[in-house]
């Protein structure tokens, strides 16, 4: 296993893992935000004003994207998996 090919194999780790934290981070950062302009301008410095909707919006979010990221991870599996015999110099 040469140093190229571990750093290609992270390199895809690291890829797969940006695309699988986006969308959830993604729709809780936006709603963090609507949810911040709406207390500052309400002036309502409740804490389960903020945590139940990015609760709701991360469920609907991870219901939306959720088969993407299952096929998503899967793929990468299977593409390591096959890889192995490359990678340790057999194949």
């Amino acid at each position: 296993m040469t140093p190229e090919s571990v750093l290609a194999v992270g390199e895809s780790a690291l890829m797969v893992t940006i695309f699988l934290a986006a969308p959830l981070l993604l729709s809780a950062l936006a709603i963090g935000l609507f949810i911040g302009v709406l207390q500052a301008a309400t002036q309502i410095q409740e804490m389960t004003l903020s945590f139940i909707p990015k609760l709701m919006v991360l469920v609907v979010a991870l219901m939306i994207a959720g088969p993407w990221m299952l096929g998503l991870i899967t793929d990468f599996t299977i593409q390591l998996f096959e890889s192995i015999p490359d990678l340790i110099g057999g194949g």
